[in-house]
């Protein structure tokens, strides 16, 4: 996995392009330092086989055939000599002197410099030579080939050759290894980041990016999201505060306000009209402490307070508990309200809280269902996963909605008239949260087919 994300990685690819400017920057270099030494060696050869062709050249031109084959022989016979490479023939190619026996069939030019590999080995030598030589045709017909044996020196350019390849591909691979962990080691601080960042969009705001003490770039940047995260959370528990402060601030007087009413309402009155007036009121109270009682439980269930009550649950109770408490109100509306699936689906969590959120879901399903329709609660375990679904045949919601109807206070009846205050789906939402789950919801084809996917619990 890490070596995927190293090889897709931009710092990686950016890495593979500085290696390639610098293994070209470095190609041209040793290029040049091979060209530069094997001209020069070759220079330097050619100088020779020149100075040594003059010398033949001057003889032939003073004393004729005679000449050049008598100093072609002394030639033959000095020891500094061995390495050089000789033959005169005449117009037909018949061999008049030098220590080569026949004229190269693979030299056809008339003058000039040539390489080609000698027919047969020189003497007091056993492997057949690489000759470099310079030869001319003289006005009488007969060629004279003036060469030396290059083995030695083919060989040397070839071992700068293989040097220069190997120097090459030796860089570049140890560039790769280079960059490669380069990356792993800048994608493993990354990572470490990213899992934190991860962590704390689950709501776990405790979590903080781990230092490696290397005192490098990447500890001042852990460092500075670290004290970003600490001031967030002072932030968010200010927010906390005001929030629970708000709430505790209005819960009383609403609720003594309450109180006060309730006797009003239940004692000597003048008229009826007045106890109606009471009744609403008192509804109305009622309706704003259920508001602040449901910011107040999702406010803990966000901040993960209640993982302490985490158990071992069955799916399949909690559902029949809820349909057994809804019944009522669905058959009021005419709604088949049913539960089906597996007999026992087990999950990790706090068992109130998801009766609360299976609640809610139930609870929307008769409200906005369909008039006499149906509401199917299935339980099952879908790939080794504990799945619980609530599906209904009304209207359903449209799937561009399908984010927003989590905010807090959202409607998609906007102009509020029907009853609710836009919190149900939003402690859905904290509750999932908090247990890992995953939402999922799908087009019931009428309706709306929700989905709560449960992590499976551990053993």
């Amino acid at each position: 996995m890490l070596l995927a994300k190293t090889l897709t990685s931009s710092t990686f690819k950016l890495a593979l392009v500085a290696i390639g400017v610098f293994g070209v920057i470095m190609s041209v270099i040793f290029g040049y330092v091979y060209l530069s030494t094997s001209s020069y060696v070759r220079s330097r050869s050619d100088r020779e086989i020149m100075i040594e062709y003059s010398i033949l050249h001057d003889a032939y031109e003073r004393s004729g055939r005679a000449g050049i084959v008598a100093l072609i022989q002394q030639r033959m016979a000095d020891r500094n000599f061995a390495n050089d490479a000789y033959i005169l023939v005449d117009s037909s190619l018949a061999t008049l002197g030098g220590n080569l026996k026949v004229w190269p069939p693979m030299v056809t030019a008339a003058s000039g410099w040539t390489e080609f590999r000698a027919p047969e080995p020189l003497p007091n030598a056993t492997k057949r030579p690489l000759l470099r030589a310079e030869l001319e045709t003289f006005p009488s017909g007969d060629r004279l080939l003036v060469g030396r044996d290059i083995s030695d020196l083919d060989s040397f350019t070839h071992q700068i050759e293989v040097a220069v390849i190997s120097g090459v591909a030796l860089i570049f691979v140890l560039a790769g290894v280079a960059s490669i962990l380069v990356t792993r080691r800048t994608l493993g601080r990354i990572e470490a980041i990213n899992a934190t960042s991860r962590a704390i969009m689950l709501s776990d705001l405790d979590k903080r990016i781990p230092l490696r003490g290397a005192n490098d770039e990447w500890d001042r940047v852990a460092e500075n999201l670290n004290l970003m995260l600490d001031r967030i959370g002072i932030l968010m528990d200010e927010i906390k505060q005001v929030s629970d402060n708000v709430a505790h601030d209005l819960r009383t007087p609403l609720t003594r306000m309450r109180g006060r009413l309730e006797k009003a309402y239940h004692g000597q009155r003048i008229g009826e009209d007045d106890q109606l007036l009471i009744g609403d009121t008192i509804a109305d109270l009622d309706a704003v402490l259920r508001i602040f009682s449901s910011i107040t439980r999702i406010a803990q269930i966000e901040m993960q307070a209640r993982k302490g009550a985490f158990r071992t649950v069955n799916l399949v109770e909690i559902a029949g508990e809820v349909v057994e408490l809804y019944d009522a109100a669905a058959e009021q509306d005419g709604t088949r309200l049913t539960v089906v699936g597996d007999r026992e689906v087990l999950v990790t969590g706090d068992r109130d809280l998801i009766f609360d959120a299976i609640a809610n879901l139930v609870d929307n399903a008769i409200k906005h269902g369909r008039p006499g329709g149906r509401v199917v609660v299935t339980n099952e375990n879908n790939e080794g996963k504990p799945v619980i679904s609530i599906a209904d045949d009304g209207p359903g919601i449209p799937p561009d909605e399908y984010e927003r109807v989590f905010k807090r206070f959202y409607r998609l009846e906007h102009s509020r008239y029907t009853p609710g205050n836009g919190l149900g789906l939003s402690l859905v939402g904290a509750v999932a949260r908090l247990h890992g789950a995953r939402i999922e919801m799908l087009d019931n084809s009428p309706g709306l087919n929700f989905r709560l996917w449960f992590a499976a619990p551990a053993n």
